[in-house]
């Protein structure tokens, strides 16, 4: 049986650190208003964010495994607490553009911490479905606490969606103390994160997922002139919401396949997504299929994360921790580049964004059969 008090714990860990990261992308307007400077310049929060996330998880992943995984834990929710709270007294633009990098920088350890935790913690034969439950912070974080926070910043300022995510890290550093099992270091701690990256098959699961974070990304950030384009602007609200709640759904279904089918799970994942963007451009704005495409682009992207995590700890073995900061150097990234190439397309015309996404998303399985057969056959064990 999983241990759920500790691995929803990690899932409430998960969704703090989500909500840090995107957060402002729902608070922008108000924050550029009251920190006197433009929205775009105010983006550039989620943008650094990113950027230092995928610049320092591998560095700093490396540096801190020989840590104890719950002390380390620790730290780094108190670090959310002091950053969040900075960041909400702060009247400096520049203090919290420096304050996101901190945040940023532990998000990446965070990220790396929690996925070899999870699996850690369960017992044989149940790690997917233990990391699908920590991981579900993310899609959780996306459906319901972006909203909630943008709703919160709009009724008392968007200074009380910072402290009130300072607040919940009060509770949350209780229950980890009380709930969560302590696990010594990565017992191959000596084992530095480059060094995973020459595992067989590691190489093409990373490029699977830096092409698939790219795609998505190239899509989703720019989500609103592509329906805009398709004079569908008004679901853009409908749309990102049952995107949200798919994902949690998506999540599931993959926590209870991928002890048993992690290969069937990322390559589903990955055409799932590449169809529902295609969807979405061919929609023509007719409503019904934009929600079928959007419900079908949660699912897939609810699970992928997870997927493409369990996969990497799958091949690393006992070197997991150290893998997985490589995937969320490659996840980040990607999120950032993603922005940039859809920026540069987007002049060309919203109608050829989808398929770029979609190209970008597939492009490992088209071109390189390698990233489907290096990832861990069908039914293999579980190696914690």
């Amino acid at each position: 049986m999983l241990p759920f008090p500790a691995l929803f714990a990690l899932t409430t860990t998960v969704f703090l650190g989500c909500l840090t990261e995107v957060l402002p992308a729902g608070l922008l307007l108000g924050m550029s208003a009251d920190l006197g400077v433009s929205p775009s310049v105010t983006g550039q929060l989620v943008t650094v964010y990113a950027i230092t996330t995928a610049l320092t998880a591998i560095p700093l992943t490396s540096a801190t495994l020989r840590v104890p995984r719950k002390r380390l834990l620790l730290a780094l929710i108190a670090g959310f607490l002091v950053t969040n709270l900075v960041i909400a007294v702060s009247p400096s633009y520049p203090l919290i553009l420096a304050t996101r990098m901190v945040s940023g920088a532990l998000t990446g350890v965070m990220w790396s911490l929690v996925a070899g935790y999870a699996m850690r913690l369960a017992p044989p034969g149940l790690t997917g479905r233990a990391l699908a439950v920590a991981m579900s912070g993310t899609p959780i974080g996306f459906a319901l606490g972006v909203p909630a926070g943008t709703a919160l910043g709009e009724l008392a300022g968007w200074r009380w969606a910072f402290a009130v995510m300072a607040l919940i890290t009060v509770p949350l550093l209780v229950w980890v103390l009380v709930a969560v099992p302590a696990v010594p270091a990565d017992p191959a701690g000596h084992t530095r994160p480059l060094a995973a990256s020459r595992l067989p098959g590691m190489r093409p699961v990373l490029a699977t997922v830096a092409l698939f974070s790219l795609g998505h990304n190239v899509a989703y950030t720019y989500i609103g002139p592509v329906l805009a384009g398709l004079d569908a602007a008004t679901m853009l609200g409908a749309a990102l919401l049952v995107f949200g709640c798919a994902a949690v759904g998506g999540l599931v279904a993959v926590g209870s396949a991928l002890d048993r089918h992690p290969r069937a799970v990322l390559v589903s994942c990955t055409a799932m997504t590449a169809t529902a963007i295609v969807l979405t451009g061919l929609s023509g704005g007719v409503h019904g299929l934009v929600l079928a495409a959007a419900a079908l682009w949660g699912l897939a992207f609810g699970g992928a994360p997870t997927a493409f995590q369990a996969v990497t700890a799958l091949i690393a073995g006992p070197t997991a921790d150290a893998a997985q900061s490589l995937t969320i150097a490659a996840w980040n990234g990607a999120v950032a580049g993603g922005a940039l190439i859809g920026g540069l397309v987007l002049p060309l015309g919203t109608s050829l964004l989808p398929w770029c996404a979609a190209l970008l998303v597939l492009s490992p399985l088209l071109f390189s059969r390698r990233v489907v057969l290096s990832a861990p056959a069908d039914q293999c064990p579980a190696r914690r």
